[in-house]
């Protein structure tokens, strides 16, 4: 009997960077890879060529579906392996995969792909960040990854093909037909979060949300359509109340998936409506979720309602894996009174993600708050140099040295701030005197 053939689909445009990586991964698997490019002005198509792929030229029209399936057209083997530019495949793939072809009554299979992000407190969905245990030595330097499971191994048919212009699967089309997808005991690899220069990763982002809009204007009521262009008004356009009325657009639409309603309440958290956010969350909870996003997003509902207690306890069920969650959990600490145990935990979660600024922000508002000037001034301070400080962060760590009595390090702060910020009204006002010493600090949570 003959051995099912497989094939490697991709489309590319400019992977110089990583495209090797990715060929050297499913090579010794690959009875053909076929990768169509859309438009590459770098040695993309050379490399490809050099690994013994089949490049053809596919124009971009605004439409990953359109373009995977021209790939997939020029296809010749039984099965298909779809494989970006920027991800590769788990070592254990290349024994792990070829039982998967002879399966006779599977048509395709879910795989699980895992997302390395940079810090413990990312989150894919509903879904939080993971520790990084290193399964392959390319990830070595990224902490955390967050996972999602797509079909990327299927059956060549002509039935079969991509659908949806962004965020393509032919899940769908699989599930129309009436087709098992199991899943699959492989992992891809995706490095794109981390690899990428920020300038090319908000041109995607900014990508994904426009064919996002064109997607929910073709069908206006798709529930998960409504869902990822929510998520990208949230994170990516920073529009929480235009997040709002999509998340909530997906929950009258499908009101049983608990991750429509936990975003509908962290989009009312970064309103500043945390009553109408617990609402909201407690009823995802309803729902039967167990997700650590759902966990923190209760915390800071319950924290910013001034329950600080309760906030400890849903602190406490995300597991203690995020730094950021540890800080929020000391914050609760701090405002029940237990200032020594709720500092100490600021400051370990500090220690862990010493390159993550809120948490410096958390640190010197509890501080301040216990009584331990000298800490909350060292916090405020060190923020200034980590990620990037804003003029508010210049005023603060000012606010804070003007109360302690040391004003000459107060007009130093202010003076440096204008230079960053020679514009800003607040640290012109300083600068001329006694506003500086106007207290103006609270402990409060803002990552949701």
């Amino acid at each position: 009997m003959r051995q099912p053939t497989l094939g490697v689909s991709m489309i590319v445009k400019n992977a110089e960077a990583t495209l090797a990586r990715c060929l050297e991964s499913v090579l010794p698997l690959a009875d053909e890879i076929v990768i169509g490019d859309t438009g590459s002005t770098d040695t993309t198509v050379s490399i490809a060529r050099k690994y013994g792929a089949r490049v053809i030229d596919v124009p971009w029209e605004r439409d990953f579906a359109r373009a995977r399936n021209r790939v997939l057209a020029e296809g010749r083997c039984d099965w298909v392996l779809v494989m970006d530019g920027d991800e590769m495949l788990d070592p254990e793939g290349l024994s792990q995969i070829p039982p998967l072809l002879e399966g006779g009554e599977i048509s395709g299979y879910a795989v699980c792909q895992w997302h390395y992000v940079r810090e413990l407190h990312n989150r894919s969905g509903a879904d939080a960040a993971l520790p990084n245990p290193v399964r392959v030595k390319q990830s070595r330097e990224y902490p955390a990854y967050v996972t999602s499971i797509n079909t990327r191994l299927f059956r060549r048919r002509p039935e079969i093909y991509f659908e949806h212009p962004v965020h393509e699967t032919v899940a769908e089309r699989l599930a129309a037909l009436g087709r098992r997808t199991p899943l699959a005991p492989f992992l891809i690899h995706h490095f794109g979060y981390v690899e990428d220069p920020k300038s090319i990763r908000q041109g995607k982002n900014e990508l994904y949300h426009q064919l996002g809009e064109e997607k929910l204007r073709a069908d206006p009521d798709d529930p998960h359509a409504c869902f990822e262009l929510g998520k990208s008004e949230l994170e990516h356009r920073r529009d929480a109340s235009a997040a709002l009325g999509l998340f909530e657009r997906a929950c009258g639409l499908d009101p049983h998936r608990s991750e429509f309603w936990i975003f509908a309440g962290v989009s009312l958290l970064r309103l500043g409506r945390p009553q109408e956010a617990l609402v909201r969350l407690q009823h995802a909870r309803a729902l039967g979720s167990q997700s650590a996003v759902l966990y923190e997003a209760m915390g800071d509902a319950f924290y910013h309602r001034g329950e600080f207690s309760l906030a400890c306890a849903e602190y406490e069920g995300c597991g203690g894996v995020s730094a950021l969650v540890e800080s929020k959990y000391g914050a609760a600490e701090v405002r029940m009174g237990q200032t020594v145990r709720g500092v100490e935990r600021i400051r370990d979660a500090v220690a862990r993600a010493p390159e993550y600024a809120e948490l410096y922000d958390i640190l010197a508002a509890a501080a301040w708050m216990a009584g331990d000037r000298t800490l909350a001034i060292e916090a405020a301070r060190m923020r200034l140099s980590v990620g990037t400080p804003t003029a508010d962060n210049f005023l603060l760590a000012a606010k804070l040295c003007s109360l302690s009595d040391r004003a000459g390090e107060a007009h130093a702060i202010v003076t440096m701030g204008l230079t960053r910020f020679p514009e800003d009204a607040g640290l012109r006002s300083a600068l001329r005197g006694p506003e500086v010493a106007s207290p103006g600090i609270a402990l409060n949570l803002t990552s949701f």
